[in-house]
């Protein structure tokens, strides 16, 4: 690409190399990557500067959700694996997990009171 054109991306925000301690452009395997896929809208597929700008930046925010979709799916799952667990408290006011299908030790069960929330489908 003709310098000229780098230097324009640069400006619009299509690509953001790092610089040198001189001010030079450095751009990464992913800027070479982006500025082939900017080549490639505004050649083959005729898209103004403008519009390349917008597909990136929504390409950038589809990334984005997908990666706090991830995040929330695995933060529910550890909700749902909470809201499995059986608590027993005991007589002196201490409160203890206890996995479903376990019971409080035999010589626990006469001075605690066990808690459960009934199991339900998601």
């Amino acid at each position: 690409m003709h310098p000229q054109t780098l230097r324009q991306y640069d400006r619009l925000g299509l690509v953001s190399p790092s610089r040198t301690r001189g001010r030079g452009r450095r751009y990464s395997a992913r800027d070479i990557a982006q500025l082939r896929e900017v080549q490639r809208l505004s050649q083959e597929d005729g898209v103004n500067l403008a519009g390349i700008k917008r597909i990136l930046d929504l390409e950038n925010q589809v990334s984005a959700l997908g990666y706090r979709v991830s995040e929330l799916e695995a933060e529910l799952d550890l909700v749902r694996q909470q809201a499995r667990r059986i608590f027993a408290a005991g007589m002196a006011g201490d409160i203890v997990a206890t996995p479903v299908g376990k019971r409080p030790a035999a010589r626990e069960r006469s001075t605690a009171l066990v808690v459960w929330r009934p199991h339900t489908r998601d």
